[in-house]
């Protein structure tokens, strides 16, 4: 049994796929209880994510003794800055949490654990995990996670990284050095470490590869909404269907495989609040 196989109960709502399969997309909501949206909830789930995001595989031996000195490294991993508003990690953590609950994906490289202060923004893939569907090849999950205010900026940035990305300088500088970090534990170890050896063609790389974009934004269909009811969902999947048109227009789902992953945000402020809260009492 893997440490990986321990994940915390799952809290997003699963509410349903886009009406395209180019690109995949999916609407994952927080939820509302006696007419809240949950954001205290939603900043405790991430919270219970912490060491699964920012410890490698061999620092995940948790116990009744050490259960908090290991959410204090985690904590302490991921920023202490006071300066947090515009600071990511709540975007890529939601992402890691969706990709390792719904999909069953496998981190190979936490990215927090490399940074050389904890305060660092790192400029690379926001997620590297691996994925062994029932039927098929092993998949390469990398991520690009986005928060933002408004959903247009937050897609149109998404899909300017991931263009970056798949430029072919990047990528094998990305092989080479994350490569080494891929635990020899990991499941079809060799297999994984060869499409990250430096000779290996970017070709069979990116057939391997799901690019995963998280969207955290705000709402229309969240701000006035008290439940998910059917004017919530109609609203909502509105909002995600214009992210998966940004997409399709960009041309990059015609070159990549990409899975588009959106959470709507009452409040990007709040949430940010709630969790920066959480990771200072935490440290």
């Amino acid at each position: 049994m893997s440490v990986y196989d321990n994940k915390p109960d799952r809290f997003f709502d699963d509410l349903g796929a886009g009406a395209t399969t180019r690109p995949a997309s999916q609407l994952f909501c927080a939820g509302f209880d006696g007419g809240l949206w949950r954001c205290d909830g939603f900043a405790f789930h991430l919270a219970e994510w912490l060491p699964d995001y920012a410890l490698r595989e061999d620092e995940l031996s948790v116990n009744h003794a050490n259960a908090l000195l290991k959410h204090n490294q985690a904590a302490v991993r991921v920023y202490t800055s006071d300066n947090y508003k515009n600071r990511g990690e709540v975007g890529e953590i939601a992402l890691h949490a969706i990709c390792r609950d719904f999909f069953n994906t496998i981190p190979i490289s936490p990215r927090v654990f490399y940074k050389s202060a904890s305060n660092d923004v790192i400029k690379a893939f926001d997620m590297v995990h691996v994925r062994f569907p029932e039927s098929g090849d092993l998949e390469i999950w990398l991520g690009e996670s986005k928060i933002y205010n408004k959903s247009s900026q937050a897609i149109s940035d998404a899909i300017k990284s991931i263009t970056r990305h798949i430029d072919s300088g990047f990528l094998q500088n990305e092989k080479i050095i994350l490569g080494p970090q891929i635990p020899k534990t990991t499941p079809n170890y060799e297999k994984i470490a060869k499409l990250f050896a430096k000779n290996s063609k970017l070709d069979d790389f990116l057939a391997s590869a799901v690019f995963a974009i998280g969207i955290l934004c705000e709402s229309g269909a969240a701000a006035s909404a008290k439940m998910a009811d059917a004017s919530y969902l109609a609203g909502a999947k509105s909002e995600l269907e214009a992210l998966s048109a940004a997409v399709a227009k960009s041309g990059l789902a015609d070159k990549i495989r990409i899975a588009v992953f959106y959470i709507p945000l009452q409040s990007k402020k709040a949430i940010i609040d709630a969790f920066d809260k959480r990771l200072k009492g935490l440290q």
